[in-house]
C-alpha cells in the first residue's frame, strides 16, 4: 500500500518534470523507464552493489553523492569525473580527495555480465548517489535514465565549476544558477553535508593550530566548544593530511535534517555552510528544514531530480564506456 510520503513524492516528480517541460526540458532519451526492455534489472544491480559495499565500509554513501556533485557540476552529469589519465578532471588537487569509484566499477563490471554495451556510467553513478541517500535513512527518489557518458574531461573545466568552502553566497548562488538551480536549491542540496566527511585543510582557515599545538580560533560565528573540538581533531598544517572530520558531528552516517540543526547552533563545518545561516535570503530554507525533515526530504526529492539531469549528454552527443575509468577508444 502507497504511503502518503511515497504519494507525495510522485506528485512532486510529475511537478518537476512538467516545469522542466516548459522551460529547458531534459534531453529526450531520458525515462523512468529506459532500460526495462534492454536492461530491467539494472537498478536493483546497482542498488544491491551499493548496499553491499556500505555495509562493509559505511563512508561510502557520503563519498558517492559527493562524487555525482563533482562529475555533474562538470560537464554535466556524463560520468567524465571517472576518468583517469594526465589532464583529466580526476586530477585536478579539488578532485584527489574524491571517493567511491571502486563501487561505480564493481557495479559497472556486474552490468557488463549481463547486459554488455547498455547501461552508461553517467547512470551507474546517478543511480548509486540516489541510493546511497535511501540506504543512509534519507527519501527515495525516483530518478529518469538513459543518460549518455561524455567523451571530454579536461582539468581547465574543474576550478570555474566547482564550489569552494570559502565562497560566498553570492559566489555559491552564481555557479548554482549557472547550473540552473535556484538559491532556495543550493540550501536544499547543501543538506548533502549531513553525510560524509571532510579534510581538515577543508576548514581550517576558521582557525589555526601553530606548530606547537597552540590553537587560535579566527572565525567568530564558528560555536567556541565545537571549534574547540574541531582544533584538537585537526594537527598542525602538514603534520598530517590524511586526517578527515564528520560533516555532521551527531549523526554524521545518517541522512536527515540534522545538519541544519547543527547550523543552527553555529557548528556548520565549513564557511560556506555557516554563511546560509548568516544571508537573508537562505537563512529562512535553513530554519524551516531544521525544524521539519519532511519539508527538507521533500525539496530533496525536487532539487536532487534537476541535480542528475544537469548537462545530460544525449545520442551522438555521448557513448556508453566499456569500462568507466577510460573513454572508449
Amino acid at each position: 500500500m502507497e504511503t502518503p510520503h511515497f504519494q507525495s513524492l510522485i506528485l512532486i516528480l510529475i511537478a518537476v518534470f512538467c516545469t522542466m517541460a516548459a522551460s529547458d526540458p531534459p534531453p529526450s532519451t531520458l525515462s523512468f523507464d529506459f532500460y526495462a526492455a534492454s536492461c530491467p534489472s539494472a537498478e536493483l544491480m546497482v542498488k544491491n552493489t551499493v548496499r553491499s559495499a556500505s555495509s562493509l565500509d559505511p563512508s561510502l554513501p557520503g563519498k558517492l553523492l559527493r562524487l555525482l556533485f563533482h562529475d555533474c557540476f562538470v560537464e554535466g552529469c556524463d560520468a567524465s569525473v571517472l576518468v583517469q589519465g594526465n589532464g583529466t578532471e580526476r586530477s585536478d588537487p579539488a578532485n584527489a580527495s574524491l571517493g567511491g569509484f571502486s563501487v561505480i566499477d564493481s557495479a559497472k563490471r556486474v552490468l557488463e555480465i549481463f547486459c554488455p554495451g547498455t547501461v552508461s556510467c553517467a547512470d551507474v553513478l546517478a543511480l548509486a548517489a540516489r541510493d546511497a541517500v535511501e540506504i543512509s535513512g534519507g527519501p527515495g527518489v525516483m530518478i529518469p535514465t538513459g543518460r549518455r557518458d561524455g567523451r571530454v574531461s579536461a582539468v581547465s573545466r574543474v576550478r570555474p565549476n566547482m564550489i569552494d568552502t570559502s565562497f560566498s553566497v553570492d559566489q555559491m548562488a552564481s555557479i548554482f544558477s549557472s547550473k540552473g538551480l535556484s538559491l532556495d536549491e543550493l540550501v536544499t542540496l547543501s543538506g548533502a553535508h549531513t553525510i560524509g566527511s571532510a579534510h581538515c585543510s577543508a576548514f581550517s582557515d576558521r582557525f589555526r593550530v601553530d606548530s606547537e599545538g597552540r590553537p587560535t580560533l579566527l572565525d567568530a560565528s564558528l560555536d567556541k566548544a565545537y571549534a574547540s573540538q574541531l582544533m584538537k581533531q585537526c594537527p598542525p598544517a602538514g603534520a598530517n593530511p590524511a586526517i578527515t572530520v564528520n560533516n555532521d558531528p551527531e549523526t554524521p552516517l545518517l541522512f536527515d535534517n540534522q545538519y541544519f540543526k547543527e547550523l543552527l547552533s553555529h557548528k556548520g563545518l565549513f564557511q560556506s555552510d555557516s554563511l546560509l545561516l548568516n544571508d537573508e535570503r537562505t537563512k529562512k530554507k535553513v530554519v524551516e528544514f531544521a525544524n521539519d525533515e519532511a519539508s527538507f526530504f521533500d525539496s530533496w526529492a525536487q532539487a536532487f531530480l534537476k541535480l542528475t539531469t544537469i548537462g545530460v549528454k544525449a545520442d551522438g552527443d555521448g557513448e556508453i564506456r566499456r569500462t568507466c575509468s577510460s573513454i572508449n577508444g
